[in-house]
């Protein structure tokens, strides 16, 4: 997945997973119960966050990485029509 869009930083940009449709148990979920994803794909990474001696902290996260968030973590934007979170990388919980 190629985005044009490059993050400064320790920012990263995620392109969440799709809400669940149906239960385990094959309950169809309408859209008003639908939960946030909490996970999905890092599409791009900002080169690190500089520490206050001045050396660069690259960043723990690649691109393709599938990554667990916090629930309301990050900002919700828009672009060509697909939804992307851009977030600090500190907002990550976990790699997959």
């Amino acid at each position: 997945m190629s985005l044009s869009m490059k993050p400064l930083a320790d920012r990263v940009i995620i392109a969440p997973a799709a809400a669940e449709e149906k239960t385990k148990s094959g309950i169809i979920i309408p859209d008003t119960a639908k939960e946030k994803p909490q996970r999905g794909e890092v599409v791009a990474v900002g080169e690190g966050k500089v520490a206050d001696s001045g050396t660069l902290i690259q960043p723990q996260v690649k691109v393709g990485d599938q990554v667990l968030y916090g629930k309301y973590a990050g900002t919700e934007i828009t672009v060509d029509g697909q939804d992307y979170l851009i977030m600090r990388e500190s907002d990550i919980f976990a790699v997959l």
